[in-house]
């Protein structure tokens, strides 16, 4: 089974993908969608739209698992702009005919590290702990990603319905 994570975000959108079955990891990869911020909001979506629906096309994977839109009361511009990434992101999963999958944060954590709080520090040892990678992961969009796609395997499997 073939599960791609992605971690939305303007100026990087996190990638990560993960071969295996139930909690055997087979093979992974991972890297990120960069954008210039000197370019107009369209033209940075059109970007990562362009790159994932291409990277969806060439990989097949059985699903994508993206992070769950969220804002914080704090930073809502920051929510509205993730969810304008999260929507071209759904659909170039669309366009490529590929079933995508919104996980919360909070559960991708939990998951990936058992504390459903952890930080981005924490988040990337775990996920280094899970693949057995020794060096650091960066971006941390990156292993956030990779979070996504372990989780999608641990969690769902290729059955939408039921958790493992």
């Amino acid at each position: 089974m073939k599960i791609i994570g992605i971690d939305p975000g303007l100026a990087g959108t996190g990638i990560g993908v993960i071969e295996g079955q139930g909690r055997h990891i087979a093979g992974y990869s991972f890297g990120s969608i960069s954008t210039d911020a000197g370019e107009s909001t369209p033209v940075r979506l059109e970007q990562i739209y362009r790159n994932t629906k291409s990277l969806l096309l060439e990989q097949q994977p059985d699903f994508v698992v993206i992070e769950d839109s969220y804002s914080l009361e704090k930073y809502p511009g920051a929510g509205i702009m993730l969810g304008k990434v999260s929507g071209v992101l759904i659909l170039a999963a669309f366009k490529a005919g590929v079933q995508i999958r919104e996980v919360a944060v909070r559960e991708v954590k939990k998951v990936i590290s058992g504390n459903g709080s952890a930080n981005k520090y924490q988040v990337e040892r775990a996920v280094r702990h899970l693949l057995n990678h020794h060096e650091p992961i960066r971006p941390f969009h990156a292993s956030d990603a990779l979070g996504m796609a372990l989780t999608g395997l641990f969690r769902y499997g290729g059955d939408w319905g039921a958790r493992i």
